[in-house]
C-alpha cells in the first residue's frame, strides 16, 4: 500500500503539470487522449490538498513554437479553470519538458523542506514522465497518479500509430517503482 513506499505527510506537495487549455487541441498533439477524466481527477486531488492545507505547485508549458496552442501568445497557454492556481500557490513556467529545468522549482521545494511529491498532469509520456524522472533523480519521493494524467496517440519511427492508452500504460510501466510509485486517485485519497 502507498504508505509503505512513500511517506505522505502534511508537507507532501502536489505538483500539477501542464493542465492547460491548449491541450484540448487534440489534433495538434497526435490524436485522441486516452483518459478524459484526468483533469476531473486532478481537480479532486487539488481540492483535497487545499482542504488539508498541503502545499500545491503549478507548472505550465510555454512552447517556443509559435504555432503551438501552448505558446504564450495563445489562449491555450492558460491553465484550465478547474485547476487554476490560487494567488498564494506558486506557478512555474517552463519551456522544456522538465518542470525542474529553467525554473526554481527544486530550490523552492528544498527551501520548504518538501521531500515527497504527488504528480498529476499532461502528458504522461512527455512532461509528466520527464518531471517525474528528474524529481526521483533529485531525491524526491514521488507518487504519480495514473488516472490524473493522460497521453495522446503517437506515431512511431516507422509511421505506425500507437494508441493513447498503450502510450499511457507504457509510460507508467517505465516509471513504476524505479522513479515513482503509481497509484489511482481513489488509492491516493483513501
Amino acid at each position: 500500500m502507498i504508505k509503505k513506499l512513500v511517506r505522505l505527510s502534511k508537507n507532501t506537495a502536489l505538483l500539477l503539470i501542464d493542465i492547460q487549455k491548449g491541450l484540448d487541441e487534440h489534433s495538434f498533439y497526435g490524436g485522441n487522449p486516452n483518459n478524459l477524466e484526468a483533469e476531473v481527477n486532478a481537480a479532486k486531488i487539488l481540492a483535497h490538498w487545499r482542504k488539508n492545507g498541503q502545499p500545491v505547485f503549478h507548472v505550465r508549458h510555454s512552447s517556443q513554437n509559435i504555432a503551438s496552442p501552448l505558446h504564450a501568445s495563445k489562449p491555450g497557454f492558460d491553465i484550465k479553470e478547474g485547476v487554476k492556481p490560487l494567488d498564494h500557490e506558486p506557478l512555474f513556467t517552463k519551456n522544456v519538458n522538465s518542470a525542474f529545468i529553467g525554473t526554481d522549482l527544486e530550490q523552492v521545494l528544498r527551501d520548504k523542506s518538501i521531500k515527497s511529491l504527488v504528480v498529476v498532469g499532461l502528458t504522461t509520456n512527455h512532461c509528466v514522465s520527464t518531471s517525474v524522472r528528474m524529481a526521483a533523480n533529485l531525491g524526491f519521493e514521488t507518487v504519480l497518479v495514473s488516472d490524473a494524467c493522460a497521453a495522446f496517440d503517437q506515431k512511431g519511427v516507422n509511421g505506425q500509430t500507437f494508441d493513447a492508452e498503450l502510450v499511457h500504460q507504457t509510460a507508467l510501466a517505465s516509471l513504476k517503482d524505479e522513479f515513482a510509485q503509481i497509484v489511482s486517485t481513489a488509492q491516493l485519497l483513501e
